[in-house]
């Protein structure tokens, strides 16, 4: 007998390999998707404009990206003695005006560059519910925790959502033709809207996905949403404020994800990449000693291995640690 409704995955025609370079943006269930192949060492960019929840800022951050635009002071807005922008996560917000400025044309500048090469772009959508800036009647990523006073609130339409993309699919496929394009709804609810704007706002986002896949052969649908919804009826899955994923249902939709996504050798690869990951994270009781030592040894053997093997890998980061702790030991 079945006792969950198990949500089966054809696997994906377009395969991801560590070659590819793999853009991630959107809300903060791409950082959790992103950590894990940022973790396994794939050639990946995450959130260069921080964290996003909703389609249209999405689609003006990704017009930013493809136009390598270059913020400038009149783009920045100040308040609570920081300067900051609307596009961005508060995370690029800074005191001096000019170290916020550096900061947000830097990342653009090194993702721009990324983006060039992307082979895979993957969007997610959290909420269809955006902010409006009344005075510059521009959509918001973030509000800074301004008066709300300062700002409108609506819904987007599905309509909205597909024209929009319409147009910036089209554009992004023309500068970069190969590019394959994943879209997906976080299964983060937003609870302050309540359970039925939250539930009209995720569905408006799958109509728009649904129909943004009709129209493009070179666009396919990842269901996290229906993954967290229907396969994991179970509040065990969710964090202490039973709105975020734990990190059993977010390994859960990984493994779901990467069984699409990545082909036999990726898997193999990746699973010996996770292995070195482990070990660096291993604390000896003696550093110092014989067995430690050779424990360095066997790593640094097997990265060589697989660099040798797969030349495309950077695995850097690894090889130091290990060479590192050799000299300490």
């Amino acid at each position: 007998m079945d006792f969950r409704t198990e949500v089966h995955i054809p696997p994906s025609e377009n395969r991801i390999s560590y070659p590819s370079n793999v853009l991630f943006i959107g809300s903060c269930f791409t950082e959790y998707i992103g950590a894990m192949m940022k973790e396994l060492r794939f050639r990946i960019d995450i959130n260069p404009f921080g964290v996003n929840y909703n389609p249209s800022s999405v689609s003006r951050n990704l017009r930013a990206l493809l136009n390598g635009k270059e913020y400038s002071e009149s783009d920045l807005h100040s308040g609570g003695d920081r300067w900051f922008s609307f596009d961005h996560h508060s995370r690029f917000s800074h005191p001096d005006r000019d170290i916020c400025l550096e900061n947000i044309n830097g990342r653009i500048r090194v993702s721009h560059e990324h983006l060039k090469n992307t082979r895979f772009l993957l969007l997610t959508w959290g909420t269809a519910w955006v902010y409006i800036h009344k005075k510059t009647s521009n959509v918001v990523s973030n509000c800074h925790k301004l008066p709300a006073a300062n700002f409108s609130r609506h819904l987007l339409t599905v309509s909205q959502i597909v024209d929009n993309y319409t147009e910036l699919f089209a554009g992004l496929r023309s500068d970069i033709p190969d590019l394959h394009i994943i879209l997906t709804v976080s299964p983060v609810r937003h609870w302050k809207d309540g359970a039925t704007l939250n539930s009209v706002s995720k569905s408006t986002l799958l109509l728009a996905a649904h129909k943004l896949t009709e129209l493009f052969s070179y666009c396919d649908y990842f269901p996290a949403w229906e993954i967290a919804m229907d396969d994991l009826r179970d509040y065990r899955f969710y964090a202490e404020d039973l709105v975020h994923p734990n990190n059993q249902m977010t390994r859960y939709i990984w493994e779901k994800f990467s069984e699409a996504w990545f082909d036999e050798e990726t898997l193999a690869l990746s699973r010996a990449i996770r292995k070195l990951v482990i070990a660096r994270s291993h604390r000896p009781f003696n550093p110092s000693s014989k067995q430690h030592h050779d424990f360095c040894g066997k790593q640094l053997n097997e990265i060589r291995k697989l660099t040798e093997k797969h030349p495309y890998l950077d695995l850097t980061e690894l090889e130091d640690y290990f060479n590192a702790s050799l000299k300490d030991s």
